[in-house]
C-alpha cells in the first residue's frame, strides 16, 4: 500500500515498482485479448500509460491487483476498438471453471493459446474474459457492449471452435 501512496504523489521510482511487479500479469492479459503480440505490447503500455494518469482514482475498497486488472481490461478492450473499426473486426487461466479442461489441453502438447489466439475476435474476448479472466457474462456484456446472451453465445462459439480444433 505504501508504493500506492507514493505512486499516487508522483514518485516514480514506487510507480516503476507497481509496474515491475504487475507487468507479467497485464501483459499476459492484453496478449490473451489482443492475439497480437506487437498489439500486446502497446495495449500493455497504453495500459501503464493510463495508471500513472488514474492511479489517483484508485481508492483501496478493493485490492490494487484486482483494481488495475478491471482497468486493464478497460484500455484493452478500448484500444483494440481503436486499431480496427469494431464492426469490421465483428465480421472477421487460473479460478477458471475450465481449469480442467485447459489443464488436460496442456497435458496433450496442445498450444492453446495458440488456438485462442485463432478464434474469431468477439468469440475470443468473451472466451478470454469468461473461462481464462473468470468475468461473468453480465459483467463481458457490459464492457464489450453487448447483449449477455451475445456474450453467451460468443462463448459457445469458442469453446465449439476450441473443441474441434483440440479433436482435429
Amino acid at each position: 500500500m505504501a508504493l500506492i501512496v507514493k505512486a499516487t504523489a508522483g514518485d516514480k521510482a514506487a510507480f516503476k515498482a507497481l509496474y515491475d511487479a504487475h507487468l507479467p500479469r497485464i501483459y499476459g492479459l492484453c496478449s490473451r485479448l489482443c492475439a497480437d503480440r506487437s498489439q500486446a505490447e502497446d495495449a500493455t503500455q497504453e495500459v501503464f500509460i493510463q495508471l500513472w494518469q488514474k492511479i489517483k482514482n484508485f481508492n483501496g475498497e478493493s485490492k490494487f491487483s484486482t483494481w488495475l486488472h478491471s482497468v486493464a481490461t478497460n484500455i484493452t478492450i478500448s484500444y483494440i476498438r481503436k486499431q480496427k473499426g469494431w464492426w469490421q473486426k465483428m465480421m472477421n487461466i487460473e479460478d477458471s471453471p475450465y481449469q480442467e479442461q485447459i489443464a488436460e489441453a496442456s497435458m496433450n502438447s496442445i498450444d492453446l493459446e495458440a488456438l485462442v489466439k485463432r478464434l474469431p475476435e468477439r468469440a475470443r474476448l468473451v472466451f478470454v474474459l469468461h473461462a481464462i479472466e473468470g468475468y461473468r457474462h453480465e459483467q463481458i456484456a457490459e464492457i464489450l457492449d453487448m447483449a449477455i446472451g451475445t456474450s453467451k453465445t460468443q462463448f459457445h462459439r469458442a469453446r465449439k471452435l476450441l473443441e474441434e480444433w483440440i479433436d482435429a
